[in-house]
């Protein structure tokens, strides 16, 4: 399957929609929970993460100059959920912003081969508007209610 290019674009939108909603909330807000055990800081945080370890595979695919895809147990989110909630509401959101911000530039500038085989190998490490969305739905559902 070929890369659509509009991944730019959804990317950058799911970006700005962290940018926002770190930029508009309240503490408090930060704090409204978002399902049993997260809350809006603890999604931002998670973001941040995932973003993250998608960072780490661009790096050690471009290393090896082949697909790195070590994957990671989903059980992950579970040992991380402390480690989340330790970090302050504010920096949670400051990381979430950062880290898409760095990760929409590395992927728009990625080389194309190996971004496509990253892309068929698993198109969510690519597009991350899936992932980053299917979390910013669920922290505005939470506010809203």
């Amino acid at each position: 399957m070929s890369l659509d290019p509009t991944y730019k674009d959804l990317n950058r939108a799911s970006t700005e929609r962290i940018k926002k909603l770190a930029s508009s909330l309240t503490d408090e807000e930060m704090q409204t929970r978002v399902g049993e055990h997260w809350t809006v800081s603890i999604a931002l945080a998670h973001l941040a993460f995932w973003d993250r370890r998608v960072i780490y595979l661009l790096d050690e695919t471009v290393k090896g100059g082949k697909l790195f895809a070590h994957e990671i147990d989903v059980v992950v989110n579970d040992i991380s959920l402390p480690l989340w909630a330790a970090i302050p509401p504010r920096e949670a959101a400051r990381i979430a912003v950062e880290t898409s911000e760095e990760l929409d530039q590395r992927l728009e500038e990625y080389p194309q081969d190996l971004l496509e085989e990253i892309f068929n190998y698993n198109k969510r490490w690519v597009v991350r508007a899936l992932h980053r969305n299917e979390h910013l739905d669920e922290v505005d559902a939470a506010l809203k209610r």
